[in-house]
């Protein structure tokens, strides 16, 4: 087999097997870290309350001062929420559950001198809008400890404006998961205390949520017969920069939250990027294996004498096509490790960026682009040894 390689590696061209190699490492390292950066990057706006998961724009009907003055209701109706269901921007429609009772909560840690009670409200979205884990975002009736997830933007009013002035410690959120709640809730003659725990924050629902089960019951149990039609809609959409939501609100006199519709455009502005990416790095590995292709067929023409030759004299065409096949996937996996090296020294850089930005702790390591990396390498050098086995049994057919 050293023979046969000497032979044939007289005329291979390495200018040209040094352009498929750059190329080639070009496209594989846009590729893997398109690919890694799109995973690293998610946790960031998924966990939690992300805006990247889905898109979500709120919806109310806007309040004026002649709709003020002739009592204009400003809840929507099951004809207006089936009219925002059928429009073709919309994946889902979520509605807002107001509480029908009164509600008391107070708030106190113990060994603390910290003591807060206030009248307050309740709401409730379906469970697949809710923005935090749903490990502990259940009721039970006979276990009555109610679940609750605040705005962060309240924790925040907390920490930087009232317990600066009052001299009060500033709360953590891990801090105020370990708060006591006690909540108070009266209707239809009667009145009864709960336990609260607060599950989570959120940047999406500017509200204080309940579950909907909780929400359902005690409607039922201290507001029985009452009328509840939602004042505000959750509504999830295919594109929040399609002009046609903006459009169709406008005409309906409804009110968006617009930072959300700016996230949702920001969501979708960053997968339309990472596919533009990812696009382009897959064109440039294409090309690049139609170069490494011509580079090859080129060597088996010029040594085309000499493979005739070999394959009269008893070697079998698995024998002069190994070395080419070698050839192809020794470069294939340099380009596939040296793409990884890439990867890992870019990511090492913007890791740090990433861990700044997000609370959570950024988990995984490269397995992502590991397997498409080898993913890739797979396919590529299956392709390049079945052209040149092709190539080379071409060769030996008698003409």
């Amino acid at each position: 087999m050293k023979l046969v390689w000497k032979l044939l590696r007289r005329h291979i061209s390495l200018p040209q097997l040094a352009g498929f190699f750059l190329a080639n490492l070009c496209g594989m390292a846009i590729v893997l870290l398109s690919v890694q950066f799109y995973k690293d990057v998610l946790p960031v706006f998924t966990s939690g309350d992300s805006f990247i998961k889905k898109d979500y724009i709120i919806v109310s009907k806007r309040v004026s001062t002649l709709g003020s003055f002739v009592g204009k209701s400003k809840t929507f109706t099951e004809q207006d929420v089936e009219e925002i269901k059928q429009q073709p921007f919309a994946k889902g429609v979520g509605e807002f559950t107001s509480s029908q009772f009164k509600v008391w909560a107070g708030m106190g840690m113990e060994n603390t001198a910290l003591q807060m009670s206030t009248a307050m409200f309740f709401e409730s979205v379906p469970d697949e809008y809710v923005d935090v884990s749903l490990e502990k975002w259940d009721f039970d009736e006979h276990n009555p400890v109610v679940p609750i997830i605040i705005p962060r933007n309240y924790l925040n009013l907390y920490n930087f404006g009232f317990a600066q002035s009052r001299s009060l410690p500033q709360l953590s959120e891990g801090v105020m998961g370990m708060v006591n709640l006690d909540i108070r809730i009266s209707g239809a003659g009667r009145t009864e205390t709960f336990k609260g725990k607060i599950a989570g924050f959120s940047n999406r629902l500017n509200t204080i949520l309940v579950p909907q089960k909780f929400m359902d019951w005690a409607n039922h149990t201290f507001a029985p017969g009452s009328r509840n039609e939602p004042s505000r809609l959750i509504v999830e959409v295919n594109n929040p920069a399609d002009d046609r939501i903006a459009k169709f609100f406008k005409e309906k006199g409804y009110d968006t939250e617009e930072d959300k519709l700016d996230a949702g455009k920001t969501a979708w502005f960053l997968k339309v990027i990472v596919g533009i990416v990812l696009s382009v790095g897959l064109l440039i590995s294409v090309l690049s294996f139609y170069i490494l292709m011509l580079s090859i067929y080129l060597l088996l023409q010029k040594n085309t004498t000499k493979l005739e030759n070999l394959l009269l004299i008893g070697y079998s065409t698995t024998q002069v096509a190994l070395p080419y096949q070698l050839l192809t996937l020794g470069l294939n996996a340099a380009v596939w490790l040296l793409g990884m090296g890439v990867v890992t020294c870019v990511r090492s850089s913007y890791m740090e960026l990433l861990a700044k930005m997000s609370a959570t702790e950024q988990e995984g390591g490269l397995w992502c682009a590991w397997m498409v990396g080898g993913l890739l390498f797979a396919i590529v050098s299956l392709l390049n040894v079945l052209a040149v086995r092709r190539k080379v049994e071409s060769v030996a057919k008698p003409r």
